[in-house]
C-alpha cells in the first residue's frame, strides 16, 4: 500500500535531511515573527538540490506531498471544518470548537483553521518545488510524466481546499526560498484557472490504474475534475466528465449493500475512486515525527471513529469496548437530518447504531450480558413492557423545536468505527478516508443535468444511487420522478449518502444554501451570514506579514 511508500520517504528523510524541509519554507514566516531568525541545522551536508536531483530523492518529495492529505481527511480539524456548522450535525457534549460549529465569535484564532492553513500551504510549497524541479530528477520520460501528473493533481487538490475554505488568499506557483515576508490576495478565478490547468494535465498523463494503492489515477483525477466543474457551475463539463468515469470501463461499481462500505474488511472496495490511505501499522502514520513534519505534530492515523459516538460507557450494563468505540462525543445528528431517512432506505441502518447490548458483568437486575442495555433512537419508541434497559427516544434527545435536550445520548454514526483496533482506548485507526466514492459521480451528473434542464436524466441518475440504497423489495418505492428533482432534494440525497464523509460544508457552499439550510434545520446556529462562506484568515498569518495594509482579514471577521 502507499503508506509503505510514505514510510520509505520517512526513512530516507530521517537518515539524510535534518534541515527545514522545502515543504516548510513558505510557512516559516507563519510560525515566526518578522524579527525572528530561522536557524537550520544540516549535519549530513545534503541540500534539497542534491537530494531532488536523483529519482530516489525525488520520490521522497512526491510521497511527502501525498502525506499532507492526512492533515484534513480523517482528522478532527477536518471534520469540524467540513461537517459541523451545517444542517446535519449539531454539537454534542464533547465539542471542543463551538466557535467553528456555531459561527459564534468565529475568528482567525480558531485552532483547526490555523492548523489546516499551515499544513495546506506547506503542501502547496512542496508540490510547487516538485513541479519546478522535476526536469532535474533523472526520471525516464514516462515516469517523469506520471510523477508530474501526480504533483499537479495534488497541487490542484490542495488549492481547491484552500480557495473553497478561505477564498481569494495567497497564491503562488513558485517554491519559497527562505523566509517570505509578504502574502498576496489573489482572485478566486485565478485559483480555479490553475486548478483546471493542473487537472487537465493530470487527466492526460496519469496511469489508469496503480498497484500502489493510494496514488491518484486517471479516473480519480477525472472524478475530482467533475467535482470542480460542478463547483464552478460548468454543468455541461461536469455532466460529461462524471459520466465519462461512470461509463469509462474503469472497473468501479456500487457496493451492493450500503452498510458493507464501512466494514473494515472491505476498506478497499469497488466503489472507492480515491482515498487517503492509512497504514495498518500505525507507526507509519506519523503520530509524532518531527523529522517528516517539522512544523506540526499529531497527524497520526484516522481518528474519525472517536467523534460521532454517544457516551454509552457509563450506562448500566455497559463498559467501554472495541466494538462500540471510544466515545469522544463531539458531534450528534440534527433531528432534521435523522428525519430525512424513509423506512425504505437502508442507509439509516447502514450509517447509524441505535442499540447497545450489555457487555459488563455488572448489570442491573433482570439484565444479562448480551441483553439490550441501551436504545437511543430517532423514533418515539419508549421500550417494551417491563423493560430494564435505558431508552433515549427523539423526545428525550431533542426539544420540540429541534434543539438538543440530551447531548450525551443519540443515534451514533458508525461509518468511521474500527473494530480492528488493538484496544478499546486506542485512538488511532487504520481506516482509509474515502475522498471520492463512485456514488458521487452519479449525483454530480444528476445535479448538473438538473441545472441543464433535463430533470428526467437527473432522476435516472439519482435512482441508480437510491436503488442501491433500497431495502430488499423496496427498490421501486425508493425511485423518484423527474418532478421530484429539486436542488433541496439533491442536498437531502447527498446528506443521506455522504453524511460524515467531509463533504457537507462544501455542498452547502457550492449550492449557495449554507445560510438558508443551517438557519432552518440546525437550531444550534442562531447566526450565520454570507461572509461565513469563507473562513477567517489565521491571525498568526496576519500578524506575521509585513504588508498588513494589503493582506487583511476577510470582511465580517475582526
Amino acid at each position: 500500500m502507499f503508506s509503505e511508500s510514505i514510510l520509505a520517504f520517512n526513512r530516507f528523510k530521517m537518515k539524510n535531511i535534518k534541515t527545514l524541509s522545502a515543504a516548510a519554507l513558505f510557512v516559516a514566516l507563519f510560525t515566526t515573527s518578522c524579527n525572528d531568525v530561522l536557524e537550520e541545522y544540516n549535519p549530513s551536508g545534503l541540500t534539497a538540490e542534491a537530494v531532488y536531483s536523483t529519482p530516489e530523492g525525488f520520490e521522497s518529495l512526491v510521497n511527502a506531498a501525498y502525506s499532507y492529505q492526512r492533515w484534513w481527511y480523517g482528522k478532527e480539524e477536518g471534520f469540524n471544518m467540513t461537517e459541523m456548522g451545517t444542517d446535519i450535525w449539531i454539537s454534542a457534549a464533547g465539542d471542543v470548537w463551538p466557535d467553528l460549529t456555531t459561527y459564534t465569535n468565529l475568528q482567525g484564532t480558531n485552532a483547526p483553521i490555523t492548523t489546516e492553513w499551515r499544513e495546506l500551504y506547506a503542501a502547496i510549497n512542496l508540490t510547487n518545488a516538485g513541479i519546478n524541479r522535476i526536469e532535474e530528477a533523472g526520471f525516464t520520460p514516462s515516469m517523469r510524466s506520471q510523477r508530474e501528473a501526480e504533483l499537479r493533481f495534488l497541487r490542484a487538490f490542495y488549492y481547491y481546499h484552500i480557495v473553497e475554505t478561505w477564498g481569494g488568499v495567497h497564491f503562488t506557483l513558485e517554491e519559497s526560498q527562505g523566509i517570505i515576508t509578504t502574502a498576496n490576495k489573489t482572485p478566486v478565478d485565478t485559483f480555479y484557472d490553475q486548478i483546471l490547468t493542473d487537472l487537465d494535465f493530470a487527466v492526460a498523463n496519469l496511469s489508469t490504474t496503480t498497484s500502489d494503492y493510494g496514488r491518484v489515477t486517471k479516473p480519480a483525477a477525472m472524478a475530482f475534475l467533475a467535482r470542480i466543474y460542478l463547483t464552478r457551475k460548468m454543468y455541461n463539463e461536469a455532466s460529461q466528465m462524471a459520466e465519462s468515469v461512470i461509463n469509462g470501463g474503469f472497473g468501479y461499481e456500487l457496493v451492493s449493500n450500503y452498510a458493507d462500505l464501512w466494514d473494515m474488511g472491505n476498506n478497499q472496495n469497488s466503489e472507492i475512486v480515491y482515498a487517503v490511505n492509512y497504514a495498518e501499522n500505525l507507526t507509519l502514520n506519523d503520530l509524532r515525527n518531527s523529522s517528516t513534519n517539522p512544523l506540526g505534530h499529531g497527524r497520526g492515523s484516522n481518528n474519525g471513529h472517536l467523534h460521532f459516538l454517544m457516551k454509552y460507557d457509563n450506562l448500566p450494563g455497559m463498559t467501554r469496548a472495541i466494538e462500540y468505540g471510544r466515545p469522544f462525543n463531539r458531534y450528534m445528528p440534527t433531528r432534521a437530518f435523522l428525519d430525512l431517512f424513509s423506512e425504505e432506505d437502508s442507509r439509516y441502518e447502514g450509517s447509524f447504531m441505535e442499540v447497545w447490548y450489555a457487555n459488563s458483568t455488572n448489570t442491573p437486575a433482570g439484565m444479562a450480558v448480551g441483553d439490550t442495555a441501551v436504545v437511543a433512537t430517532r423514533s418515539t419508541f419508549t421500550g417494551s413492557p417491563g423493560h430494564v434497559y435505558q431508552v433515549y427516544n427523539r423526545n428525550d434527545i431533542y426539544n420540540e423545536n429541534g434543539t438538543v435536550r440530551d447531548n450525551l445520548r443519540y443515534p451514533t454514526l458508525t461509518k468511521h468505527m474500527d473494530n480492528t483496533r488493538s484496544s478499546a482506548n486506542e485512538a488511532q485507526s487504520s481506516r482509509d478516508a474515502f475522498v471520492i466514492r463512485f456514488a458521487e459521480l452519479y449525483l454530480i451528473a444528476a445535479e448538473a443535468q438538473m441545472f441543464l434542464g433535463d430533470k428526467q436524466s437527473a432522476a435516472d441518475l439519482i435512482n441508480v444511487v437510491r436503488t442501491r440504497a433500497a431495502k430488499p423489495g423496496m427498490e421501486e418505492a425508493m425511485k423518484i420522478t423527474a418532478e421530484e428533482v429539486t436542488l433541496d432534494f439533491i442536498l437531502d440525497e447527498r446528506a443521506r449518502e455522504f453524511a460524515g464523509e467531509q463533504l457537507r460544508w462544501f455542498d452547502l457552499k457550492r449550492t449557495e444554501k449554507l445560510v438558508e439550510r443551517v438557519l432552518s434545520l440546525n437550531p444550534d446556529v442562531t447566526r450565520v451570514e454570507a461572509f461565513h462562506l469563507i473562513r477567517p484568515i489565521p491571525q498568526a498569518q496576519l500578524d506575521a506579514v509585513t504588508n498588513r495594509d494589503e493582506f487583511v482579514q476577510h470582511q465580517g471577521y475582526q
